[in-house]
């Protein structure tokens, strides 16, 4: 049996509350394959920020949104 549902978004955990994303994770090889850079601020009441363009979720370590 398969699933017809998409991928679940990657998510990032970071210790920073503002963050750069580019798409393609390390901000400079296969710069190609991502989207404009465009900087988030994390609000620590919610503490996450998603991209509008690849969906990354971005989770404050230790905020309110921090699992692990």
């Amino acid at each position: 049996m398969t699933s017809n549902s998409a991928p679940q978004p990657e998510t990032i955990r970071t210790t920073k509350s503002r963050i750069a994303c580019d798409g393609t994770g390390d901000g400079l090889a296969n710069a190609a394959l991502g989207h404009p850079r465009v900087w988030l601020e994390i609000d620590p009441d919610q503490g996450y920020a998603d991209c509008g363009y690849c969906d990354r979720r971005f989770i404050l370590a230790g905020g309110v949104a921090d699992q692990a």
